[in-house]
């Protein structure tokens, strides 16, 4: 009993270092390693996930496992991120990296596969363009954004 109490108070007692040294790490200004999500096109017309949500200083790769050619294009209408004026293409096959270094929002969308409309919001393509499938439907706009967190 007196061994599994001794066991149990180092165990919180090396917890409680490590918080206090990460604390002290932030404070005298270090930086945690950043991080790497993905952002998928599978072999549809969409970005996956359509959301997500990083942290300053994180990096985004978009892979196109698609056999279409994709955009990622910046909605600068809505982005607060510093990545204004983006316009990457993503042919099948390929992918890309961005860093996010300020935090903020990241609107994205596909310039081959959504518009604008007046408002500066993507509108799926409708009888004038996209493919419609067999219950008449015309899809949603491939679009996608990434809200980035201070860190």
């Amino acid at each position: 009993m007196r061994k599994l109490l001794l066991i149990g108070t180092l165990a919180v007692l090396l917890v409680a270092f490590g918080a206090i040294s990460s604390s002290a790490h932030r404070l005298a200004g270090g930086t945690r390693a950043s991080s790497v999500h993905q952002v998928t096109i599978p072999g549809e017309d969409r970005f996956t996930p359509f959301a997500l949500t990083i942290r300053t200083g994180d990096r985004v790769r978009w892979v196109n496992n698609d056999s279409d050619d994709h955009t990622v294009v910046s909605d600068d209408a809505f982005n607060t991120t510093g990545h204004r004026g983006l316009d990457q293409p993503l042919p099948a096959g390929g992918s890309f990296v961005l860093r996010f270094r300020h935090p903020g929002m990241f609107v994205y969308y596909c310039r081959f596969h959504a518009h604008l409309d007046a408002f500066n919001q993507p509108v799926a393509p409708g009888p004038d363009g996209g493919i419609q499938d067999p219950n008449g439907n015309y899809g949603t706009p491939m679009s996608g954004v990434i809200t980035v967190l201070d860190d």
